[in-house]
């Protein structure tokens, strides 16, 4: 189960990779420190799968660096990853925001502890549709 959260985020993050390589390809940011930038991403991409922990600082920073960097796709980052990472990346999500992610991973953990099949997008949308529900 664990796996399946990992590999969802690799998926937001190799989506995220294409978008910052379109970003240089339409020769809109300085092309040096790009490429240097893109290295260190691929570098995330890589060892993300081997070791998950050692690699949450790498992944705080260059979500943080993303958005400081490149703010004309700031919000192309998908909000997920932000909360995957945590540390200097919460400061970019509202609080409201943080309550709906921590009560989906208070969910996920119930789920793994109960051994139950956890589905990470379709509990988002049931939080996010009742969290609406509940504000009007």
């Amino acid at each position: 189960m664990a796996n399946a959260h990992l590999d969802y985020h690799l998926v937001l993050l190799n989506h995220l990779r294409s978008i910052l390589a379109a970003l240089g390809e339409a020769e809109q940011v300085p092309e040096e420190s790009h490429a240097l930038f893109l290295e260190r991403f691929d570098e995330l991409l890589e060892q993300l799968p081997k070791d998950p922990l050692e690699s949450q600082y790498l992944g705080q920073d260059l979500m943080c660096q993303v958005i400081q960097r490149y703010p004309q796709i700031a919000h192309l980052v998908p909000r997920d990853l932000l909360w995957f990472f945590g540390g200097d990346c919460l400061h970019f999500m509202p609080d409201e925001e943080l309550d709906l992610y921590q009560a989906l991973e208070e969910r996920r953990y119930e789920a793994e502890q109960n051994d139950e099949p956890f589905d990470w997008n379709q509990e988002k949308q049931l939080l996010s549709m009742s969290d609406r529900d509940s504000r009007h």
